[in-house]
């Protein structure tokens, strides 16, 4: 089994737990995505999806249309909502899962020293976007 079909066997077979600027805030320098699969059954996209957010960097502010279910591969995720509240912190090997829905909106920040490298499973409506850019709800971490 590749590490990418043990992440969606893991996934699938799992429960996981989980002023204003005007303009939507864009994934920092370098953040990279490569779709390794995609399938499409009944109305619903699969889109197994490798990740990788360099160290000091971003992924923008944004939100899904469907659930997504990832796997830290290297590094740690720092994961902060639209209260600018941390929702957790994941390690190498830890297990995350995204709502949908524009009430969702979150971001992921790499603070360490190494590229953080996640597999992510994306359920969408078929069609869909991987995400939709938000702007940032006010928080100064970034």
């Amino acid at each position: 089994m590749t590490v990418g079909a043990g992440v969606v066997a893991a996934v699938t077979g799992t429960a996981l737990l989980a002023g204003t600027p005007a303009q939507a805030t864009p994934p920092g320098p370098g953040v990279s995505g490569r779709i390794l699969s995609q399938y499409t059954v009944a109305g619903t996209d699969y889109i197994l999806r490798e990740i990788t957010v360099p160290a000091g960097q971003s992924t923008g502010w944004h939100w899904h249309q469907g659930v997504l279910y990832g796997w830290v591969k290297q590094g740690t995720l720092s994961h902060f909502d639209s209260a600018c509240e941390s929702d957790g912190v994941y390690p190498r090997g830890s297990f995350i899962q995204e709502p949908k829905g524009a009430d969702h909106v979150h971001i992921g920040i790499n603070r360490g020293r190494v590229p953080v490298v996640l597999e992510v499973l994306y359920v969408l409506p078929a069609g869909a976007p991987l995400s939709v850019d938000a702007p940032n709800p006010g928080c100064s971490f970034q």
